[in-house]
């Protein structure tokens, strides 16, 4: 296997290198101590350039035009005294704790010729042909060579005029003042692996290499499409000047310009004089030339193309060419503002836009142009060729609303029969009659009314008093999607299903619109739009139900009619639970007398919330029966079978149901209930898998984080809801995971919210049109700085991971990364943490200094505080050093707590008013199923990187029953780790909202370069 290494050297050439397998397995061995300053040693695995031309021939990405110098270049790669780091491709090499200079035979391309081995590079590193790989230079190098070219596709380079090197140089740069273009760079510097710059000195950072690599290449690429010259050949011997110099030298081979040098000075001040005025003029134009495309009159077939000026600020405020050319003075009417020569600025835009679409020319034409008139296909010429290049290069267009609509298959369904309470699957299995058409707008078009369109071959139709554009791409499309299906007909409701939610179909038509009638149009409605038929709140509830409480109900209530499974993703504290009993007391209140009484509901939960579900049942619903199916004495064989049949509720938990399967088997259940639900998120689980095999009539999921890490533990919840309804795993992570989790497909994300919505009840505490009394929650991030032990420590973990992860790869590498992040949570905590020596707490932690004020402040006003960490261990030395420091009893909660006395804590700093007022909890722990809605405030001490998990912790406090605003505090370290985390966390919680999480093993996955930014401590990290 030869594997192809990249290196961008100090004199901005490519240099291709190449590790080979053939080569000996271990290199020879030094023995005694390395020197200090070691000397460049021959690489013992290195390719000659022989296999390195055939390599690059071999894997696609030379040509016989494309040569390169051989040559030899001094690396500085990962090694030991023994000799270079192992390959991630190759395995062999030894375990690197350092950096050391190794020479290796190269192929050194000029930037030119870089730029076309780089285009035809693959995409990603790895195996490309056989015996033939890549490693991650060459990929990352190639991304930046195509946003060179971008950026000169875009006009997006000035030539420029410096001095390096003792000389004067002409050389295109790119600009890059485009935000989005700077945020793309920056990007490439934090993704850039280490062997780009291994010829770099320590000085030089990946952003500086990016800056090198981009310049470089944008000076190539436009000397080679300026290669004819700027200047006309020049006749006689006149001596040129220093501009026809610097224009010359701009596409000739070589930078350097001769010319005087003095002049060559005056002219380069010009240059950046004429540079910061067009920026300047860029940065204050606020107006533009704008065209906007008006439909024809009813009797004539003549669009008009209106030439305005618009706000580049406000598109709303434009004025039109009559305003312009009428305007006395420089202020106009539409704009707002004073616009310096507001003839000679449209006249200007109207000049450069002809040049991108010539069909503009006839306005030049005129004195005072104001537009031009065009017949539908010039309409559509102008909309298909003129307003994506106009708009690209900054010029305002406008145009009607159905230029981008795209066809969208739509179905037509009405029930042949209507569903009674009570009646189970019998609407699923159903027939429905229903029809296929394709809506375009507000027009709907039949397949034979599509088919007559088509035939005319017309791009642009008025019918029904509406234009529809008929792209020949959209036409194909929508034939066959009817070719493959039945134009009408009928079908069971669960076909249907499928069919309207857009699963098991491939199209390149957007989702499917459904327009159901009767109980089929509250499954397809939205939450707001559902017109559900209310349930009565049941006789025998001890307690009001809210009004989106009385919806959850009749919601649960008409997914049970239809045998679908339902997951209830309330906000954590707005009443899952007493939803649910409702649900089991008006369905034994309202059954029909002459039915047999309903079979029994098994609820499964965490251990630590089978008391609360006791409790709230016999608060809420006394008259429901329950039986605890838990603990060493629980009932067993027909024992069990005859307590579950006598019950209308049994709880047990995740544990039992996973080791008593063939006992909940063995009964007949109504429904199968899951609180926290989260708990099956794993799909290939046993104990997922156990409680998916457990049969029942209706599922139902309770759970206020239905995904919290990926969003295939969504497809888990579901699949046990309604299974099979979103397909296999593997299909549900290339059509919606992964282009959702990594690209952020919109378009995935809709097809996704569109097919779960049916099954997913979510309501917010924070939407005051869902519960207006609940107080207000107050987040804050606290800094804090570290000690000086603590960053002594935190600098040593980092050194060692680096070390460790460079050398190791795959799972090892993972684990030595998610080990020494475990250790710089530790450290930011407290050293004593780390250390594990019992060491007295005091003076020794910024973070637990802010916790001391946080909790003195809180006791100073008669308040109560919640503070979570993931750390056992550490709880136990908080709770002593806190006990010692206030004088006062601190309860501490963890995963190793047993059930009477995780009670009778919850009681006593819940109900007992001179009872403790500082709660720790471990966050796994402490974090679900508890009300504690006594406290006010809430302390995260450590972060679990993870917003759901979080504020499921906060939601103990922040719930149905609190009076006080919540202040919600989470530590961070200033400088590390913790912070930068946070900083990324905050900027995926947009992606997070759309249902995508954010858990800690996306760490792992970060090359060195990325993993030295994420965790390299800064210089504010420890107080002055």
């Amino acid at each position: 296997m030869i594997v192809l290494h990249a290196v961008w050297s100090r004199d901005s050439r490519l240099c291709v290198w190449a590790e080979d397998s053939e080569r000996p397995a271990t290199a020879p061995r030094r023995r005694g101590r390395p020197p200090v300053k070691p000397r460049a040693r021959a690489h013992p695995f290195a390719a000659g350039v022989a296999h390195i031309r055939a390599a690059l021939t071999t894997a696609g990405i030379r040509d016989r035009k494309i040569h390169g110098a051989e040559d030899t270049a001094v690396l500085r790669l990962p090694s030991s005294a023994d000799g270079p780091g192992a390959s991630p491709h190759i395995r062999h090499g030894v375990e690197a704790v350092g950096a050391a200079p190794w020479v290796v035979p190269v192929l050194a391309f000029p930037a030119a010729a870089a730029l076309d081995v780089l285009l035809a590079s693959p995409p990603r590193s790895g195996p490309v042909a056989p015996g033939v790989a890549v490693g991650d230079a060459l990929p990352c190098l190639a991304t930046v060579g195509k946003l060179a070219l971008e950026l000169l596709a875009r006009g997006r380079a000035l030539p420029g005029l410096s001095w390096r090197d003792e000389a004067w140089a002409a050389t295109w740069e790119p600009v890059l003042t485009d935000p989005l273009d700077a945020a793309r760079v920056h990007e490439l510097g934090i993704s850039l692996p280490a062997m780009v710059y291994a010829d770099a000195d320590d000085k030089v950072t990946a952003q500086d290499v990016v800056a090198s690599v981009l310049g470089a290449l944008v000076d190539a690429s436009a000397r080679g499409f300026l290669g004819a010259g700027l200047l006309a050949r020049r006749r006689g011997r006149r001596r040129r000047t220093a501009v026809e110099a610097w224009l010359s030298a701009l596409t000739a081979v070589t930078p350097e310009i001769d010319a005087d040098e003095v002049q060559l000075a005056a002219l380069a001040e010009a240059v950046e004089a004429w540079r910061s005025a067009g920026e300047r003029y860029a940065e204050h134009r606020m107006v533009r030339t704008c065209f906007r495309l008006c439909e024809p009159g009813d009797a004539v077939d003549t669009w008009r193309v209106e030439i305005l000026l618009q706000a580049k600020d406000d598109a709303t405020a434009f004025v039109g060419a009559d305003e312009v050319w009428n305007a006395n003075g420089t202020t106009l009417t539409g704009l707002g503002r004073r616009v310096e020569d507001p003839q000679e600025r449209l006249l200007g835009g109207l000049g450069h836009a002809v040049r991108l679409w010539p069909g503009l020319e006839p306005a030049l034409h005129e004195a005072a142009p104001t537009g031009i008139d065009l017949d539908s296909a010039g309409a559509i010429a102008f909309l298909r060729d003129a307003t994506a290049a106009l708009e690209q290069a900054g010029f305002g267009v406008l145009v009607p609303q159905w230029w981008s609509r795209r066809p969208r298959p739509t179905l037509e369904v009405e029930p042949m029969d209507e569903i009674e309470a009570g009646s189970g699957l019998f609407g699923l299995d159903g027939l429905c009659r229903y029809e296929w058409k394709i809506s375009i707008g507000d027009l709907r078009l039949s397949l034979a009314e599509l088919r007559e369109l088509a035939a005319l071959k017309l791009p642009l139709i008025q019918t029904r008093g509406e234009w529809i554009v008929l792209r020949p791409e959209d036409i194909d499309a929508a034939l066959a999607f009817f070719s493959s299906r039945s134009a009408r007909g009928e079908a069971p409701a669960r076909e249907l299903l499928r069919e309207g939610i857009g699963l098991g179909r491939e199209t390149a038509l957007p989702a499917t619109e459904v327009d159901a009638s009767g109980w089929l149009r509250e499954l397809f409605s939205g939450d707001g739009h559902r017109a559900l038929r209310p349930v009565p709140t049941p006789s025998a509830l001890q307690g009001e139900l809210r009004p989106y409480q009385q919806r959850g109900l009749a919601w649960l209530s008409f997914l049970s009619g239809l045998g679908l499974g339902a997951c209830l993703a309330d906000d954590m504290g707005l009443g899952k639970t007493v939803q649910l009993l409702s649900l089991l007391l008006a369905e034994r209140e309202h059954a029909p007398r002459d039915r047999k009484r309903h079979p029994p509901t098994l609820l499964v939960c965490p251990m630590s919330v089978v008391g609360n579900w006791q409790r709230e049942t016999q608060r809420f619903a006394p008259s429901l029966r329950v039986h605890v199916h838990h603990g060493p004495e629980r009932l067993d064989g027909a024992l069990f079978s005859r307590a579950a049949r006598a019950s209308d509720l049994v709880l047990t938990t995740y544990a039992i149901a996973t080791r008593d399967r063939d006992r909940l088997a063995a009964v007949k259940w109504g429904r199968i209930a899951l609180d926290e639900a989260q708990n099956i998120k794993t799909i290939d689980a046993k104990q997922t898998k156990a409680i998916r095999s457990l049969p029942a009539a209706h599922r139902v999921a309770l759970t206020g984080t239905p995904v919290e890490n990926r969003l295939t533990e969504l497809h888990s919840i579901i699949d046990f809801l309604n299974p099979g309804l979103l397909g296999p795993v593997a299909a549900f992570k290339r059509d919606y995971a992964r282009p959702i989790e990594r690209y952020r497909d919109a378009d995935a994300t809709a097809r996704l919210r569109n097919a779960t919505q049916p099954f997913i009840l979510r309501r917010l505490k924070t939407d005051t049109s869902i519960i207006s009394d609940l107080p207000e929650k107050i987040e804050m991030r606290i800094d804090c700085h570290l000690t000086k032990e603590q960053a002594t420590l935190y600098q040593a973990v980092v050194d060692e991971m680096l070390l460790k992860a460079a050398a190791v790869t795959g799972i090892e590498r993972s684990g030595v990364i998610l080990g020494a992040l475990m250790k710089l949570k530790q450290v930011c905590n407290h050293p004593a943490h780390l250390l594990k020596d019992r060491s007295a707490l005091s003076g020794r932690s910024g973070k637990l200094e802010r916790l001391e004020e946080i909790v003195d402040e809180a006791l100073g006003e008669g308040d109560r505080v919640l503070c979570f960490t993931q750390f056992t261990e550490f709880g136990h030395l908080l709770r002593a050093h806190l006990e010692e420091r206030f004088g006062r009893e601190v309860l501490f909660l963890h995963g190793g707590t047993a059930r009477p006395a995780r009670d009778e804590m919850v009681a006593r700093f819940q109900d007992d008013p001179d009872g403790p007022a500082v709660f720790l909890l471990s966050l796994k722990a402490g974090g679900t199923g508890l009300n504690l809605t006594r406290a006010n405030h809430v302390v995260h001490f450590d972060r679990w990187w993870n917003p759901a998990v979080e504020n499921q912790a906060t939601d103990r406090a922040f719930r149905i029953g609190q009076r006080k605003n919540v202040q919600v505090r989470k530590l961070n370290c200033v400088g590390t780790l913790e912070e930068r985390i946070d900083l990324l966390i905050s900027q995926k919680q947009g992606l997070a909202d759309r249902i995508v999480g954010s858990g800690e093993a996306w760490i792992t996955e970060l090359d060195a370069a990325q993993l030295r930014e994420l965790v390299t401590l800064s210089s504010d990290a420890v107080a002055a």
